[in-house]
């Protein structure tokens, strides 16, 4: 499967409480369950007025039909090139 970074505005996003989160996580979880393709959500995170997921799909068309089926919006959806973090450091080969 090819990861994917998705983008949804929505207002007060920020303000969202724990049970609420928890209801659209249940939802979520419920329509990636129908899809009948293999779909896995790694995991999102708020900040403003929006809310950025991660999710695992084998194409672009799959993420859209879940945030479909599910009442979210997908503002935007990149498929993720490439990830590294300070691990990445560590495997750098030095020119000599």
């Amino acid at each position: 499967m090819k990861r994917f970074l998705i983008e949804r505005q929505i207002p007060g996003a920020s303000e969202l409480s724990e049970a609420k989160l928890a209801e659209i996580a249940k939802n979520s979880n419920a329509v990636a369950a129908s899809l009948g393709v293999p779909y896995r959500w790694i995991t999102s995170y708020v900040a403003g007025d929006k809310i950025y997921c991660i999710h695992e799909a084998d194409d672009e068309d799959t993420i859209r039909e879940h945030a479909r089926r599910g009442g979210f919006p997908a503002n935007s959806v990149a498929q993720v090139a490439n990830e590294f973090g300070p691990h990445t450091a560590d495997l750098a080969v030095t020119a000599g």
